[in-house]
């Protein structure tokens, strides 16, 4: 399976400096996987709850890979859209054109991207929330108050039926 992103990110990885034990986060051969390989790339412990979380180490490189959504980018840049990381820019996705409808095989791609961007601008954006890995290698939010947002199923849902919009899940988040 290609995905560019991640690509791109163990690409970063490994050419990036190495660690103590002589090996980079992505293992030389490893080829473009699924989203649990994302899981074996980062330094994960569990918290008080047993969810994996991002170790602080690697906080700055989860949220890189999570920040790429190369596919959501290039469906707005094609309609002069760019997308600077900010509240504003969710009000502006949540605006296009859902073309993606007509396209089975887009459509999952760009939930994904879209849940991934959310996460992205509420990291960025909200004091005190972070990445995490949730259980089964999944990316979540979680906010100062404990509460996690399922970023990859809000960008889903909201690729499919247009709602809740991303924008909304963003405000309920900054208001926690």
């Amino acid at each position: 399976m290609n995905i560019p992103f991640l690509d791109k990110w163990r690409k970063q990885q490994s050419t990036g400096p190495e660690t103590e034990g002589g090996t980079t986060a992505a293992s030389p051969g490893q080829g473009p996987g699924d989203a649990a390989d994302v899981a074996d790339t980062v330094d994960v412990e569990r918290g008080e709850d047993g969810a994996e979380v991002a170790g602080a180490a690697d906080g700055a490189g989860l949220a890189e890979l999570f920040s790429e959504c190369e596919l959501l980018r290039s469906q707005a840049a094609a309609v002069g859209l760019r997308l600077d990381d900010s509240a504003a820019s969710l009000s502006a996705v949540d605006q296009l054109l859902p073309r993606w409808r007509d396209d089975p095989e887009l459509l999952p791609w760009l939930g994904n991207d879209a849940g991934l961007y959310l996460g992205t601008v509420i990291v960025r954006t909200v004091p005190g929330a972070s990445w995490h890995v949730g259980p089964g290698g999944h990316p979540v939010v979680r906010l100062a108050s404990g509460r996690e947002i399922h970023v990859v199923e809000a960008g889903l849902d909201w690729a499919v039926n247009g709602a809740p919009e991303l924008f909304q899940i963003y405000a309920e988040a900054a208001e926690a």
